[in-house]
């Protein structure tokens, strides 16, 4: 879920060329427990839509800078996201990927404007009458969820409630209007309304009508809704996350919300809900480095090396999301 200001990270990325020697190391692209090589042929033609947290993002790692085979470099499409794996192990004839960091529904029918000038072309125009298999991950962006986490962070263990700041907004994923004092919670429910449910409940008959146009391009295809994974803890770990209790507690509602609609809207659009969770229970943001599969605010990851954005799933995450889609597909 990368909001659209993430551009000054993307700009590290010509700098971090000169980095590939400390990060070429070599791995399988499945780890222990994941899939066999084994190739399956149900499967012709597999398309991936979605955002961030379905491409993966990544500044660098082991493959290099972000995959351009099939959308712009500015979409930080990583070589090894989830769909790229799930197709490598059902052995697909035709893949495309159009999954983009910061997409929202609306970029599945418009084109969606990159922050390095690149142009991601509607997602739906990679779907055709024989697309036989689809998966979708999308929503966080249309509520505004990874925004609204990242205005969470708080200098203090103990939030302090702040009025927001007339500054234009020119870091990645950081709001210069908000101060770093925590109390989002307080924030996002003043006057006893929840204005992040308020807006996952918004997003619904969105991601409905994205599915059922899916079905109306693709009307043989197979459609995977696949959904958040499971990064948000009950209980904060200031400083390592620097997020207090009541707003680590919040998020966690928040997210379980988001797949509380995604699973409402598997069930109005037609399609089959991908749960991420028992996969990924116990690696959320607040256990080790080498056990999460979503980073905090560090920009380096140690579970697959690579040079991350934060707030996002890790290689190891798209690794349990592969094995999710294709547990469902009964492989």
């Amino acid at each position: 879920m990368l909001p659209r200001r993430f551009s000054p990270l993307l700009r590290l990325l010509g700098a971090l060329t000169l980095a590939a020697p400390a990060l070429a190391v070599s791995g399988p692209a499945l780890a222990a427990g994941s899939p066999t090589s084994d190739t399956y042929d149900e499967y012709d033609e597999y398309v991936a839509l979605g955002d961030s947290w379905s491409a993966d993002v990544v500044l660098f790692d082991k493959d290099g800078l972000p995959d351009t085979t099939y959308v712009p470099i500015d979409c930080a499409q990583s070589h090894s996201n989830y769909p790229k794996l799930v197709a490598r192990q059902l052995g697909v004839t035709t893949f495309r990927d159009a999954t983009c960091g910061s997409a929202t529904t609306d970029d599945f029918t418009q084109p969606q404007r990159l922050p390095l000038g690149g142009v991601n072309p509607p997602q739906f125009d990679r779907l055709t009458p024989t697309t036989d298999l689809v998966t979708v991950g999308i929503g966080g962006n249309d509520a505004g969820i990874a925004s609204g986490a990242m205005s969470c962070i708080s200098l203090s263990p103990i939030g302090i409630p702040a009025p927001s700041l007339p500054v234009p907004n020119v870091l990645p994923l950081v709001d210069l209007g908000q101060p770093p004092l925590g109390a989002c919670k307080e924030r996002f429910t003043a006057g006893g309304v929840d204005r992040l449910a308020q807006n996952i409940a918004a997003s619904e008959d969105k991601v409905v009508a994205a599915l059922q146009e899916i079905h109306r391009r693709s009307p043989a295809a197979r459609v995977l809704l696949v959904n958040y994974l499971d990064a948000i803890p009950e209980r904060g770990c200031w400083p390592v996350v620097p997020i207090t209790n009541p707003d680590m507690a919040y998020l966690h509602d928040t997210f379980a919300k988001l797949n509380a609609m995604l699973a409402r809207a598997a069930g109005r659009g037609g399609a089959e809900l991908v749960d991420t969770h028992p996969l990924s229970s116990g690696h959320h943001v607040c256990t080790g480095p080498l056990t999460r599969y979503v980073e905090g605010l560090g920009v380096v990851s140690l579970n697959g090396l690579a040079v991350a954005v934060p707030a996002h799933p890790n290689s190891a995450g798209a690794r349990a999301q592969a094995r999710s889609v294709l547990a469902a597909l009964g492989r």
